[in-house]
């Protein structure tokens, strides 16, 4: 069970990491990088490490759980999320699962980055990063094996 759960733990390749600006400068050329996976993502590292062996449901408004099959029984963790300003309902849907996902470890190490502030670009009414940060070596991907 320990290597299945390094390799759900897994950092991403850096390719794949978005980032977002959080807190901001008062005159907005500066503020700090936030990482983050689209579900897609962590819907793949599931397929990779599990197969068919892992499910998720939805058992009410805002909330996923996530099952993974272990030894013939099934184990359940869940999370939640509010709507969300871009895209409402499945941006809510999107969330839930992602949140669902770092309870298995998928992307949890995000959380965990330090807080480093970049440059920032406006573009149109808001601002985006110049150049994402580059991430400590502990978040750079391991060979592992399941």
């Amino acid at each position: 069970m320990s290597n299945l759960m390094a390799a759900l733990k897994n950092p991403f390749d850096p390719k794949i990491i978005h980032w977002r600006v959080g807190s901001t400068n008062r005159d907005k050329t500066s503020g700090i990088a936030l990482a983050y996976i689209d579900a897609r993502d962590a819907e793949k590292r599931l397929d990779d490490v599990m197969g068919l062996n892992w499910a998720n449901r939805y058992p009410f408004e805002g909330c996923c759980d996530i099952g993974l099959k272990i030894d013939n029984e099934w184990i359940w963790r869940s999370n939640g999320a509010g709507p969300t300003d871009i895209e409402g309902e499945k941006g809510r849907y999107s969330d839930a699962f992602k949140r669902a996902a770092t309870m298995w470890g998928v992307g949890r190490y995000l959380y965990y980055l330090p807080t480093v502030w970049v440059p920032l670009t406006p573009q149109g009414k808001s601002h985006v990063i110049k150049a994402p940060p580059k991430l400590p070596n502990w978040a750079l991907p391991r060979d592992i094996k399941i």
